[in-house]
């Protein structure tokens, strides 16, 4: 076993490593939020909240490749507070844009979705599924277009629908792409474990 292989494992099962204190973080931030945007009514200080929240995000990312952070709570607490946040985010928009029903209600559909497929390739497989490149473009797409919303008030109609059905489309395709990879581990899964037959048994 090489270094990095033992670095790995070491971290595989760890709970207090910097990536999770920083999903942790955001988690916290979420309140502030709700209150900035649907109490004090302050854009200017929603958006830095969810600037500070992107960029933890990123930076945690980072850091749990870079320095071989990487754990299996990570993978699962770092998507929950992505979603979260996002999906409180979007509810508060919600209270100025009708239209942002339509990405909270694609986004539980997806997250339902990705829920049950990912427990069973947990399950059968046993290993705990990353984000791939498809979902951090449709984080990326949908906190522009959310910072974009919070920061200019009279947004043109046009503009925000075709941002929304942008943000949407791409989760859609992240939905499928997540899907496919799920279903192929679960395939493989199913064939390995499959029982040889009598004639090629040996």
């Amino acid at each position: 076993m090489n270094d990095k292989t033992s670095r790995e494992g070491n971290t595989q099962n760890k709970i207090f490593t910097i990536p999770n204190i920083l999903s942790f973080f955001r988690l916290c931030l979420i309140p502030f939020l709700i209150w900035l945007y649907c109490v004090e009514h302050n854009s200017m200080w929603t958006a830095y909240i969810l600037l500070l929240s992107g960029a933890t995000d990123i930076i945690d990312g980072f850091i749990a490749r870079r320095f071989h952070m990487v754990s299996d709570l990570g993978k699962v607490l770092d998507p929950i507070a992505d979603k979260l946040t996002q999906a409180t985010m979007l509810f508060c928009l919600l209270t100025r844009f009708p239209l942002m029903i339509a990405p909270i209600v694609l986004m539980l559909f997806k997250e339902l979705c990705m829920g049950i497929s990912g427990f069973q390739v947990i399950r059968k497989v046993g290993i705990v599924p990353g984000a791939d490149w498809h979902g951090k473009v449709a984080t990326c797409l949908l906190y522009g277009m959310m910072l974009l919303h919070v920061v200019w008030h009279d947004i043109p109609p046009m503009i925000s629908n075709i941002c929304i059905v942008i943000c949407m489309a791409m989760m859609i395709i992240s939905l499928v792409l997540y899907g496919q990879r799920n279903w192929n581990a679960l395939k493989h899964s199913l064939k390995n474990n499959a029982p040889q037959s009598e004639g090629t048994a040996k």
